[in-house]
């Protein structure tokens, strides 16, 4: 199953700007803070963040995933288990693993989990679990993001 994984760079459930949700038609922020970029094996997908390189502003950033309709027109997210989001340094050393929600039936789109900036500046990880079945379309408007 094809799948685009996105990410939001938001303030509380609302994405900062157009230019703050990255994804295939929009390759990274404009201050280059989140890009994707081409995944190696094991991983599916890949984006990258520096924390310290987000907006002041954002207090949350947020992974999510959605099934390509065109590549996968019958397809929702019941086949979606066991997924992970690795963690890795500048030097690409895996840091951790965190677990992500698994996908249910009749959702197209879901969150897999938020990063929270915490007041002391640190982020903690949020495990997601809100799926969508208008697919990635309702998901960003969920985000406040308007699409045609």
């Amino acid at each position: 199953m094809a799948l685009d994984v996105c990410a939001l760079v938001c303030r509380g459930n609302r994405v900062l700007s157009d230019d703050h949700f990255v994804f295939f038609n929009n390759p990274q922020t404009a201050d280059g803070s989140v890009r994707t970029l081409a995944p190696t094996a094991p991983d599916k997908a890949a984006i990258c963040v520096s924390f310290d390189g987000l907006p002041d502003e954002a207090d949350r950033f947020v992974l999510v995933a959605a099934i390509d309709p065109e590549a996968n027109p019958d397809a929702d997210l019941s086949g979606f288990t066991d997924a992970r989001i690795r963690l890795l340094d500048p030097r690409l050393t895996e840091l951790g693993q965190l677990e992500v929600s698994d996908g249910r039936s009749d959702e197209t789109a879901l969150v897999l989990g938020s990063f929270r900036r915490r007041p002391n500046g640190d982020w903690d990880f949020v495990l997601g679990g809100k799926g969508y079945a208008g697919g990635l379309k309702e998901l960003v408007q969920d985000f406040g993001i308007e699409v045609d």
